[in-house]
């Protein structure tokens, strides 16, 4: 087996393992969220999950930074093609909640994982990721703030402030425990949001 092979046989098994943890979550919950749930769906060994990800929590924690890069993609890319900064902020909130209806698998593990114990051993490693991610929204409006577009937010506080309430009401919707609409969520809060963030 070529060099070539072999690498791209390990990213399958990679892919297939993160995909089947996936579905499993999805399908299972958090308390059938197990090494062995994964390795059955997946048919994967034991001994090739651990190869690849040193332990279940790795898996984890893989599939989160996964989740979470594709989420903040979305979101960069919708604030990418905005020309204001009024319809960059209503686009970031648009995207995060049209993620988390049309991705809710991974929302759903996404907002359900965040404190969960198996990822607390790969909290500094998702944290320079998320920090990685959110980078780009933090460059995007730093310029529109020092041209008084947009008023003046400490960067610690920009992911409270601007996807903070975009993320729970995700959280909420996801929980099927709140009578909360998505679609009323979308129309309100991009609006709503961006009064907090208007100069003035």
């Amino acid at each position: 087996m070529t060099p070539m092979v072999k690498q791209q046989r390990g990213e399958a098994t990679v892919e297939l393992i993160l995909t089947t943890a996936l579905r499993v979550y999805a399908e299972q919950g958090q308390q059938g969220f197990t090494v062995n749930a994964v390795t059955a769906a997946s048919g994967v060994s034991l001994g090739s999950l651990y190869h690849h990800f040193g332990s279940f929590d790795g898996v984890a924690a893989a599939l989160y930074i996964r989740c979470m890069g594709r989420l903040f993609d979305d979101m960069v890319e919708a604030l990418r093609r905005s020309r204001t900064a009024r319809t960059g902020i209503r686009a970031l909130v648009k995207a995060y909640l049209r993620f988390t209806e049309e991705h809710r698998d991974a929302a759903l593990f996404l907002h359900a994982s965040a404190y969960s114990g198996y990822l607390a051993l790969h909290a500094k490693e998702i944290r320079a990721v998320k920090e990685a991610k959110l980078a780009p929204v933090i460059e995007w409006m730093r310029p529109r703030m020092e041209k008084g577009e947009i008023a003046p937010v400490p960067a610690a506080l920009v992911e409270v402030l601007v996807i903070g309430p975009a993320c729970e009401a995700a959280r909420r919707w996801l929980s099927d425990t709140y009578d909360l609409d998505l679609a009323e969520a979308e129309r309100v809060l991009p609006d709503r949001i961006w009064q907090a963030l208007r100069p003035g």
